[in-house]
């Protein structure tokens, strides 16, 4: 079914972050693709109470997966403006712990964190160009990490993957132009469920952080929000740590 509203792709948006960008795009007037690796019974609910939204289930460790992720979210509306490549995993390794952070665990990280996203912005690329033929250039937003920026990070592993990935994006931005913009959003801390025990660090970033908190998911939704409606900005990393970088 054709629809005269652009499309939003969000990856792992069933929760969390991921769900704030999905609700805000929705809000300012996409039609949105959730996503998720196992929740499947939630995302059909939340496609069900936005309304001109669907939900795709795929393991974006698996390539093929990721390429009927695509494949089907394009065939929703037959058109795809957006990627928010969203979902990603971590591992908690002190960096001092060098014999923990093993090649299973890089391996792991990469593939999803790096790999994941650059496959699925090679599969989306098409669609992206057709969305620039219509008038309005294709957009991916990478949701990258503030440990991918200063040397910070639940472990080395995670801290380099996000790295890569900001590289990536500003690689992507360059090679796609001007037909798709690339940009990436890099948290710090956010509160969600699986932070809220992170003392010391709702500790910092109340204590140390000009702004004095730790971001919302909605926060970081908005600062998607205002790089999908940018008709210019591309190979940004929008750090969105509320100024802790400053300290």
């Amino acid at each position: 079914m054709k629809t005269p509203q652009p499309v939003a792709l969000v990856t792992g948006s069933t929760s969390g972050i991921g769900a704030a960008i999905a609700r805000r795009l929705h809000a300012d007037g996409y039609s949105v693709i959730l996503h998720s690796r196992s929740s499947a019974e939630t995302g059909e609910a939340m496609a069900r109470e936005l309304g001109n939204a669907a939900y795709v289930q795929a393991d974006l460790a698996n390539d093929a997966d990721r390429t009927r992720l695509i494949r089907e979210a394009a065939a929703v509306w037959g058109r795809l403006d957006v990627l928010v490549n969203n979902a990603g995993i971590s591992r908690v390794i002190p960096h001092d712990d060098l014999a923990a952070a093993t090649p299973e665990v890089w391996q792991e990280l990469n593939e999803v964190n790096v790999v994941a996203p650059f496959r699925l912005v090679t599969e989306a690329l098409p669609m992206l160009r057709e969305a620039a033929a219509r008038g309005k250039a294709g957009c991916v937003v990478n949701v990258s990490s503030h440990a991918g920026v200063r040397p910070k990070g639940a472990s080395i592993p995670y801290a380099a993957s996000k790295a890569s990935l900001n590289h990536v994006t500003r690689l992507l931005a360059l090679t796609l132009a001007p037909d798709v913009r690339v940009n990436a959003v890099a948290p710090g801390l956010v509160d969600t469920p699986l932070t809220a025990q992170w003392t010391q660090a709702q500790a910092l970033w109340r204590e140390r952080s000009p702004m004095r908190r730790a971001a919302s998911p909605e926060d970081i939704a908005q600062a998607v929000s205002l790089l999908v409606a940018s008709d210019y900005l591309t190979g940004e990393i929008l750090l969105s740590d509320g100024g802790l970088n400053l300290t």
